[in-house]
């Protein structure tokens, strides 16, 4: 009948965006999809979207390829949803497939009245108060057994797998992906007595009991990657491939550990084409080896994982007359009203990059991939970081970059507070870890050390860091008089280069 075809439309991603391009197809015609299974990934111009099933059933017919332009409303795809019940057979109950062709065993009949549970976002450290829900692996109505993941939440410091903290029914879940909860929230709820008839009708306490009443008694197919979503996220991040990295869960589950500890040993194994070098020589008698620890040891990983990213420099000189001449007029200002405060050149450049990317915020986008390997671009905001050179007490240096959250959002005044404090902070050794998270771009300025022009390391997570050179007069015309060099129609003039992702950021843009 018609009325079991439920199509699936394109959705509304915005007033301005008006048509999207189809980058991948998840399912084919023929396959059984669960109501909220992705169906087609979708890119636009502002957003990358995950377009869902609609309905449960057997997918008839799809509409496009991968590359098609489609309009916002156009049909992708059509599924039959008598085909339901014959498909269930096939489906998986939280992923995986039910074995022997057979429906997944209804829930039995409850003992008693409900008895509900909370899952709540578990603290992860003093100064993480909240997270965000990237997915949720159950469903209202799923039967979940005690330490079965519920959400995967991440947070600026940590991917966490919230897990089911007793064995029971889902009743309800709170929040949708994307969603920012406070530490406590709740996440989910949990009927514990349907758990206990379940067990009963089973005549088995244990967890596959369970399991084999979701139909989830298989093991993964031979060849098949299988991995917790937080393992998948590392390994993104990473750039590692799962299928170098053993498992050690259950059936070979690879887990966030396993992930961590491949990455560790790719970075101690000689880069490619190192085993034709010669040996480094040995070292001398009066050597002196001291192990990288601090910021010193987090920026030698930094620098790894920037050899990852394929960038490009551009080049540009700056006359800044204008800029110098707007300077001293500020500082005569400050001066004047008695305040005791300083505008540099870096101060200045710093809040006009500010301002710049709040006008063309491609510069602060970065490249990922998915839990697929599907390269993604991520628009993060205008979160400006500044690199920073300290020196300690014993005359060692050191860099780090703290970061200045939302700074479009502030005016000169604000902007500059906060610049201060977050190099007060810095050569005081007293920056907190949220105070070194979320730079989207990065400014450095090794011209305040006579450097003309730097093409610097940008970091994973990143669009780009610009560097500005020395100020002065073109080469030649260093020595030459001040009154000579204006007669001459000489500017001083400044080197700034912005070093860009070539993934997300091309030339043009930069």
């Amino acid at each position: 009948m018609a009325d079991a075809v439920v199509k699936v439309t394109l959705p509304e991603m915005g007033e301005s965006v008006a048509e999207g391009s189809i980058v991948e197809w998840r399912k084919k015609v023929g396959d059984f999809v669960a109501e909220g299974d992705t169906l087609v990934d979708v890119t636009t111009d502002k957003v990358d979207v995950e377009v869902p099933a609609t309905a449960s059933g057997v997918i008839t017919q799809i509409f496009g390829g991968e590359g098609d332009a489609v309009a916002v409303g156009a049909v992708l795809a059509e599924i039959d949803t008598t085909k339901a019940a014959a498909g269930n057979g096939k489906a998986a109950s939280n992923g995986h497939a039910a074995g022997n062709g057979a429906a997944p065993a209804a829930a039995p009949e409850r003992k008693g009245p409900p008895q509900l549970v909370a899952v709540t976002l578990p603290e992860m450290g003093e100064s993480v108060t909240e997270g965000s829900i990237v997915e949720f692996r159950v469903k209202p109505g799923q039967y979940v057994h005690e330490g079965d993941t519920i959400a995967d939440v991440t947070t600026d410091k940590v991917d966490v797998e919230v897990p089911a903290p007793a064995s029971g029914e889902v009743t309800a879940i709170f929040g949708a992906a994307g969603d920012t909860i406070a530490v406590g929230a709740k996440l989910a709820e949990l009927d514990v007595n349907a758990a206990a008839a379940l067990r009963q009708a089973q005549g088995d306490t244990g967890a596959a009991a369970l399991r084999q009443a979701q139909g989830d008694t298989t093991s993964p197919a031979r060849g098949e990657i299988t991995a917790t979503a937080q393992a998948r996220r590392i390994a993104r991040k990473q750039e590692l491939d799962l299928r170098l990295v053993r498992g050690s869960g259950p059936n070979g589950l690879i887990m966030r550990a396993d992930v961590l500890a491949q990455a560790d040993q790719a970075r101690r194994k000689p880069a490619a084409g190192a085993a034709n070098l010669p040996p480094l020589p040995p070292l001398g008698a009066n050597a002196k080896v001291t192990p990288l620890k601090g910021p010193a040891a987090a920026l030698a990983g930094y620098m790894d994982q920037s050899l990852t990213i394929p960038t490009a420099t551009s080049f540009r000189t700056l006359a800044v007359d204008v800029l110098d001449a707007r300077r001293k007029e500020l500082n005569g200002a400050i001066k004047s009203a008695g305040r005791k405060e300083k505008v540099s050149f870096t101060h200045l450049i710093a809040f006009a990059l500010v301002r710049a990317a709040a006008e063309m915020p491609v510069i602060t986008h970065s490249f990922r991939r998915d839990d697929n390997g599907a390269p993604m671009r991520v628009e993060p905001g205008v979160h400006l970081g500044l690199a920073v050179d300290s020196e300690r007490k014993d005359g060692t240096r050191f860099l780090v970059v703290p970061v200045i959250k939302s700074a479009d959002a502030l005016d000169f005044a604000g902007f500059y507070a906060q610049y201060q404090a977050m190099v007060d902070k810095a050569r005081e050794n007293k920056l907190g870890a949220d105070d070194l998270q979320g730079a989207s771009f990065t400014l450095t300025n090794p011209g305040g050390i006579g450097t003309v022009a730097s093409v610097p390391r940008l970091m994973a997570g990143q669009g780009a860091i610009l560097a500005t050179g020395a100020i002065g007069y073109p080469p030649g015309f260093g020595n030459v008089p001040e009154a000579t060099a204006k007669a001459l129609g000489l500017s001083k003039v400044m080197q700034m280069t912005s070093t860009y992702d070539h993934r997300v950021v091309q030339g043009a843009q930069s």
